[in-house]
Protein backbone atom coordinates (compact mmCIF):
# COMPACT_ATOMS: atom_id res chain seq x y z
CA UNK A 1 0.00 0.00 0.00
CA UNK A 2 1.81 3.86 -1.01
CA UNK A 3 2.48 6.08 1.82
CA UNK A 4 0.03 9.15 0.44
CA UNK A 5 2.10 11.74 2.20
CA UNK A 6 5.19 10.53 0.23
CA UNK A 7 3.36 10.29 -3.10
CA UNK A 8 2.32 13.95 -2.38
CA UNK A 9 5.80 15.04 -2.06
CA UNK A 10 6.89 13.38 -4.98
CA UNK A 11 4.74 15.33 -6.57
CA UNK A 12 5.44 18.75 -4.95
CA UNK A 13 9.32 17.99 -5.83
CA UNK A 14 8.30 17.30 -9.64
CA UNK A 15 6.27 20.67 -9.68
CA UNK A 16 9.56 22.59 -7.90
CA UNK A 17 12.03 20.61 -10.58
CA UNK A 18 9.95 22.56 -13.08
CA UNK A 19 9.17 26.28 -12.23
CA UNK A 20 12.51 26.09 -10.85
CA UNK A 21 14.51 26.92 -13.52
CA UNK A 22 12.22 29.89 -14.52
CA UNK A 23 12.23 31.14 -10.52
CA UNK A 24 15.97 31.32 -11.07
CA UNK A 25 15.85 33.37 -14.33
CA UNK A 26 13.35 35.49 -13.10
CA UNK A 27 15.46 35.79 -9.67
CA UNK A 28 18.61 36.49 -12.20
CA UNK A 29 17.08 39.16 -14.35
CA UNK A 30 15.68 40.65 -11.20
CA UNK A 31 19.14 41.02 -9.74
CA UNK A 32 20.74 42.58 -12.83
CA UNK A 33 17.36 44.73 -13.14
CA UNK A 34 17.77 46.84 -9.39
CA UNK A 35 20.62 48.91 -11.01
CA UNK A 36 19.14 51.59 -13.00
CA UNK A 37 22.42 52.27 -15.02
CA UNK A 38 21.69 48.09 -16.56
CA UNK A 39 17.70 48.07 -16.98
CA UNK A 40 17.80 50.98 -19.00
CA UNK A 41 20.04 48.78 -21.78
CA UNK A 42 18.90 45.25 -20.05
CA UNK A 43 15.30 45.44 -21.30
CA UNK A 44 16.18 46.64 -24.95
CA UNK A 45 15.44 44.22 -27.77
CA UNK A 46 18.98 44.28 -29.08
CA UNK A 47 20.30 43.26 -25.83
CA UNK A 48 18.10 40.49 -25.63
CA UNK A 49 18.90 39.41 -29.08
CA UNK A 50 22.82 39.29 -28.09
CA UNK A 51 21.76 37.23 -24.83
CA UNK A 52 20.09 34.51 -26.85
CA UNK A 53 22.74 35.07 -29.53
CA UNK A 54 25.45 33.95 -26.52
CA UNK A 55 23.04 30.35 -25.37
CA UNK A 56 22.86 28.70 -28.78
CA UNK A 57 26.75 27.34 -27.78
CA UNK A 58 25.97 26.54 -24.56
CA UNK A 59 22.15 25.36 -25.28
CA UNK A 60 23.02 23.45 -28.00
CA UNK A 61 25.84 21.84 -26.11
CA UNK A 62 23.88 21.41 -23.11
CA UNK A 63 20.68 19.51 -25.75
CA UNK A 64 23.59 16.67 -26.03
CA UNK A 65 24.77 17.00 -22.14
CA UNK A 66 20.87 16.35 -20.83
CA UNK A 67 21.00 12.83 -22.72
CA UNK A 68 24.61 11.94 -21.32
CA UNK A 69 23.77 13.23 -17.73
CA UNK A 70 20.30 11.75 -17.45
CA UNK A 71 21.50 8.11 -18.64
CA UNK A 72 23.71 8.25 -15.61
CA UNK A 73 26.98 9.77 -17.86
CA UNK A 74 29.16 12.99 -18.02
CA UNK A 75 31.36 14.24 -20.65
CA UNK A 76 34.57 16.25 -19.93
CA UNK A 77 35.63 16.57 -23.59
CA UNK A 78 32.55 19.33 -24.98
CA UNK A 79 34.95 22.34 -24.68
CA UNK A 80 38.19 20.92 -26.59
CA UNK A 81 35.47 19.05 -29.21
CA UNK A 82 34.04 22.68 -29.85
CA UNK A 83 37.37 23.81 -30.05
CA UNK A 84 38.68 20.82 -32.60
CA UNK A 85 35.18 21.20 -34.71
CA UNK A 86 35.43 24.91 -35.62
CA UNK A 87 39.10 24.52 -36.46
CA UNK A 88 38.39 21.40 -38.92
CA UNK A 89 35.17 23.32 -40.27
CA UNK A 90 37.57 26.50 -41.11
CA UNK A 91 40.52 24.24 -42.34
CA UNK A 92 37.74 22.48 -44.68
CA UNK A 93 36.51 26.15 -46.07
CA UNK A 94 40.36 27.52 -46.81
CA UNK A 95 41.04 24.01 -48.73
CA UNK A 96 38.17 25.06 -50.66
CA UNK A 97 35.72 22.72 -49.81
CA UNK A 98 31.93 23.61 -50.52
CA UNK A 99 30.11 25.24 -47.14
CA UNK A 100 27.66 21.87 -46.84
CA UNK A 101 30.85 19.53 -47.06
CA UNK A 102 32.71 21.56 -44.76
CA UNK A 103 29.50 21.39 -42.17
CA UNK A 104 29.31 17.74 -42.42
CA UNK A 105 32.80 16.97 -41.92
CA UNK A 106 32.84 19.29 -38.77
CA UNK A 107 29.76 17.83 -37.44
CA UNK A 108 30.99 14.46 -38.75
CA UNK A 109 33.99 14.74 -36.82
CA UNK A 110 32.18 14.86 -33.27
CA UNK A 111 29.95 12.30 -34.05
CA UNK A 112 33.37 10.42 -34.21
CA UNK A 113 34.52 11.56 -31.39
CA UNK A 114 31.40 10.89 -28.99
CA UNK A 115 31.26 7.37 -30.52
CA UNK A 116 34.63 6.71 -29.72
CA UNK A 117 33.40 7.85 -25.88
CA UNK A 118 30.45 5.48 -26.16
CA UNK A 119 32.24 2.48 -27.39
CA UNK A 120 35.22 2.86 -24.91
CA UNK A 121 32.85 3.19 -21.83
CA UNK A 122 30.41 0.42 -22.63
CA UNK A 123 32.71 -1.60 -24.07
CA UNK A 124 35.53 -1.51 -21.28
CA UNK A 125 32.60 -0.65 -18.99
CA UNK A 126 35.05 2.15 -18.13
CA UNK A 127 34.19 5.43 -16.20
CA UNK A 128 32.80 8.34 -18.37
CA UNK A 129 34.75 11.03 -16.12
CA UNK A 130 37.90 9.34 -16.97
CA UNK A 131 36.74 8.15 -20.72
CA UNK A 132 35.76 12.12 -21.20
CA UNK A 133 38.42 13.58 -19.70
CA UNK A 134 40.75 11.53 -21.20
CA UNK A 135 39.02 12.55 -24.80
CA UNK A 136 39.68 15.84 -23.34
CA UNK A 137 42.95 16.17 -24.01
CA UNK A 138 43.29 14.02 -27.27
CA UNK A 139 41.03 16.39 -29.06
CA UNK A 140 42.54 20.03 -27.65
CA UNK A 141 45.70 18.31 -28.91
CA UNK A 142 44.89 17.66 -32.16
CA UNK A 143 42.76 20.96 -32.60
CA UNK A 144 46.36 22.59 -32.14
CA UNK A 145 48.52 20.20 -34.18
CA UNK A 146 45.80 20.20 -37.02
CA UNK A 147 45.86 24.40 -36.74
CA UNK A 148 49.56 24.35 -36.07
CA UNK A 149 48.87 25.82 -33.02
CA UNK A 150 47.17 28.97 -34.61
CA UNK A 151 43.80 30.50 -35.66
CA UNK A 152 42.38 29.42 -39.01
CA UNK A 153 40.94 32.17 -41.02
CA UNK A 154 38.18 30.86 -42.16
CA UNK A 155 36.91 32.45 -45.74
CA UNK A 156 33.64 33.87 -46.27
CA UNK A 157 30.48 31.63 -46.70
CA UNK A 158 27.36 31.09 -45.68
CA UNK A 159 28.23 29.44 -42.84
CA UNK A 160 29.32 32.80 -41.44
CA UNK A 161 25.40 33.78 -41.47
CA UNK A 162 24.33 31.62 -38.84
CA UNK A 163 25.53 33.59 -36.09
CA UNK A 164 25.51 36.82 -38.09
CA UNK A 165 23.63 39.66 -35.91
CA UNK A 166 21.39 40.26 -39.58
CA UNK A 167 20.54 43.53 -38.23
CA UNK A 168 21.86 45.04 -35.12
CA UNK A 169 19.60 47.11 -34.05
CA UNK A 170 16.37 45.57 -33.94
CA UNK A 171 15.34 42.51 -32.25
CA UNK A 172 14.02 41.09 -35.63
CA UNK A 173 15.34 39.01 -37.84
CA UNK A 174 16.89 36.66 -35.43
CA UNK A 175 20.21 35.49 -36.53
CA UNK A 176 19.65 31.47 -38.37
CA UNK A 177 21.53 29.39 -35.41
CA UNK A 178 19.20 31.21 -32.87
CA UNK A 179 16.13 29.29 -35.12
CA UNK A 180 17.43 26.15 -35.41
CA UNK A 181 18.53 25.64 -31.96
CA UNK A 182 14.95 26.11 -30.65
CA UNK A 183 14.13 24.04 -33.66
CA UNK A 184 16.61 21.12 -31.97
CA UNK A 185 15.31 21.92 -28.74
CA UNK A 186 11.74 21.01 -29.39
CA UNK A 187 13.17 17.76 -31.73
CA UNK A 188 14.93 16.95 -28.50
CA UNK A 189 12.22 17.11 -26.23
CA UNK A 190 9.88 14.75 -28.35
CA UNK A 191 12.47 12.38 -28.61
CA UNK A 192 13.15 12.64 -24.72
CA UNK A 193 9.66 12.56 -23.38
CA UNK A 194 7.66 10.82 -26.30
CA UNK A 195 9.82 7.96 -28.19
CA UNK A 196 11.12 4.68 -26.80
CA UNK A 197 14.64 5.80 -27.06
CA UNK A 198 14.19 8.78 -24.80
CA UNK A 199 12.03 6.27 -22.15
CA UNK A 200 15.04 4.22 -22.16
CA UNK A 201 17.48 7.16 -21.36
CA UNK A 202 15.44 7.91 -18.10
CA UNK A 203 16.02 4.11 -17.25
CA UNK A 204 19.69 3.60 -17.69
CA UNK A 205 19.85 6.76 -15.94
CA UNK A 206 17.24 5.81 -12.64
CA UNK A 207 18.72 1.63 -12.44
CA UNK A 208 21.03 0.89 -14.85
CA UNK A 209 20.86 -2.52 -13.56
CA UNK A 210 17.12 -3.13 -13.38
CA UNK A 211 17.50 -1.41 -17.34
CA UNK A 212 19.41 -4.76 -18.31
CA UNK A 213 16.56 -6.87 -16.44
CA UNK A 214 14.40 -5.35 -18.30
CA UNK A 215 15.95 -6.21 -21.84
CA UNK A 216 17.38 -2.82 -22.35
CA UNK A 217 20.91 -2.96 -24.35
CA UNK A 218 22.57 -0.97 -22.21
CA UNK A 219 25.63 -1.04 -23.99
CA UNK A 220 24.50 0.01 -27.69
CA UNK A 221 22.25 2.80 -25.91
CA UNK A 222 24.97 4.35 -24.25
CA UNK A 223 27.08 3.99 -27.61
CA UNK A 224 23.75 5.93 -29.21
CA UNK A 225 23.46 8.08 -26.61
CA UNK A 226 27.61 9.83 -26.82
CA UNK A 227 27.52 9.26 -30.68
CA UNK A 228 23.81 11.57 -30.86
CA UNK A 229 25.59 13.96 -27.85
CA UNK A 230 28.63 14.38 -30.13
CA UNK A 231 26.58 15.49 -33.32
CA UNK A 232 25.12 18.07 -31.04
CA UNK A 233 28.24 19.01 -29.94
CA UNK A 234 30.10 19.04 -33.31
CA UNK A 235 27.37 22.02 -34.77
CA UNK A 236 27.78 23.86 -31.14
CA UNK A 237 31.54 23.84 -32.79
CA UNK A 238 30.08 25.12 -36.14
CA UNK A 239 28.07 27.65 -34.21
CA UNK A 240 31.54 28.77 -32.48
CA UNK A 241 33.39 28.95 -36.02
CA UNK A 242 30.48 30.88 -37.54
CA UNK A 243 30.46 33.31 -34.51
CA UNK A 244 34.63 33.70 -34.79
CA UNK A 245 34.78 33.30 -38.12
CA UNK A 246 37.39 31.28 -37.61
CA UNK A 247 38.78 28.04 -35.95
CA UNK A 248 40.76 28.75 -32.71
CA UNK A 249 42.60 25.33 -31.09
CA UNK A 250 42.30 27.80 -27.69
CA UNK A 251 38.59 28.67 -27.43
CA UNK A 252 35.81 26.68 -25.44
CA UNK A 253 38.13 26.20 -22.49
CA UNK A 254 35.57 25.14 -19.75
CA UNK A 255 32.91 25.92 -21.69
CA UNK A 256 32.11 22.01 -20.45
CA UNK A 257 31.46 23.47 -17.17
CA UNK A 258 29.21 26.00 -18.54
CA UNK A 259 27.13 23.29 -19.95
CA UNK A 260 26.89 21.12 -17.38
CA UNK A 261 25.97 23.69 -15.05
CA UNK A 262 23.24 24.46 -17.08
CA UNK A 263 22.06 21.09 -17.52
CA UNK A 264 22.05 20.90 -13.84
CA UNK A 265 20.56 24.02 -13.09
CA UNK A 266 17.92 22.62 -15.71
CA UNK A 267 16.63 20.30 -13.10
CA UNK A 268 19.08 17.42 -13.97
CA UNK A 269 20.89 15.23 -11.67
CA UNK A 270 23.97 14.28 -11.84
CA UNK A 271 22.86 10.95 -10.62
CA UNK A 272 20.94 10.19 -13.78
CA UNK A 273 17.53 9.68 -13.91
CA UNK A 274 16.24 13.03 -14.22
CA UNK A 275 16.55 16.13 -16.27
CA UNK A 276 14.43 18.00 -18.94
CA UNK A 277 15.55 19.64 -22.64
CA UNK A 278 13.44 22.52 -21.27
CA UNK A 279 15.31 23.04 -17.94
CA UNK A 280 18.51 23.02 -20.15
CA UNK A 281 17.85 25.22 -22.45
CA UNK A 282 16.39 27.52 -19.45
CA UNK A 283 20.17 26.83 -17.35
CA UNK A 284 21.79 28.33 -20.58
CA UNK A 285 19.83 31.34 -20.81
CA UNK A 286 20.60 31.55 -16.92
CA UNK A 287 24.28 31.52 -17.57
CA UNK A 288 24.12 34.06 -20.50
CA UNK A 289 22.35 36.59 -18.20
CA UNK A 290 24.29 36.23 -15.80
CA UNK A 291 27.61 36.85 -18.39
CA UNK A 292 25.65 39.98 -19.97
CA UNK A 293 24.86 41.49 -16.64
CA UNK A 294 28.02 40.65 -15.43
CA UNK A 295 29.42 42.51 -18.46
CA UNK A 296 27.15 45.61 -18.05
CA UNK A 297 28.21 46.28 -14.23
CA UNK A 298 31.39 46.72 -15.70
CA UNK A 299 32.58 43.71 -13.69
CA UNK A 300 36.08 42.00 -14.54
CA UNK A 301 36.25 38.73 -16.19
CA UNK A 302 37.82 37.17 -12.42
CA UNK A 303 35.14 38.13 -11.03
CA UNK A 304 32.21 36.37 -13.41
CA UNK A 305 34.32 33.49 -13.23
CA UNK A 306 34.14 33.70 -9.17
CA UNK A 307 30.08 34.29 -9.95
CA UNK A 308 29.96 31.19 -12.70
CA UNK A 309 31.73 28.97 -10.16
CA UNK A 310 29.35 30.13 -7.28
CA UNK A 311 26.95 28.87 -9.41
CA UNK A 312 27.76 25.21 -10.59
CA UNK A 313 28.60 24.70 -6.66
CA UNK A 314 25.16 26.23 -5.66
CA UNK A 315 23.68 23.85 -8.79
CA UNK A 316 25.15 20.92 -7.86
CA UNK A 317 23.91 21.26 -3.60
CA UNK A 318 20.59 22.08 -5.01
CA UNK A 319 21.18 18.38 -6.80
CA UNK A 320 21.88 16.87 -3.76
CA UNK A 321 19.04 18.66 -1.62
CA UNK A 322 16.52 17.26 -4.21
CA UNK A 323 18.26 13.54 -4.33
CA UNK A 324 17.72 13.57 -0.10
CA UNK A 325 14.17 14.75 -0.17
CA UNK A 326 12.82 12.26 -2.58
CA UNK A 327 14.90 9.79 -0.65
CA UNK A 328 12.31 10.78 2.07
Amino acid sequence: MSDPSRFNRRRVGRLLNAIGPVFGLALVIGLFSLSPAVRAHFFTGVNCKIILLQTVIVAIGALGMTMIIISGGIDLSVGSVVALTSVVGATSLVKGYAPVTAIALTIAVAGGIGLINGLIIAGFRMMPFIVTLGMMGVARGTAKWLADNQTVNAPKSCVNNLMDMLDPLHFFPLPLGIWITMALAVVMAVVMQRTIFGRYIFAIGSNEATARLCGIRVGPMKVAIYALAGLLFGLAGLMQMSRLTQGDPTVAIGLELDIIAAVVIGGASLNGGTGSISGSIIGALIMAVLRSGSSQMNWPNFVQEIIIGIVIILAVGLDKFRQRKAAF
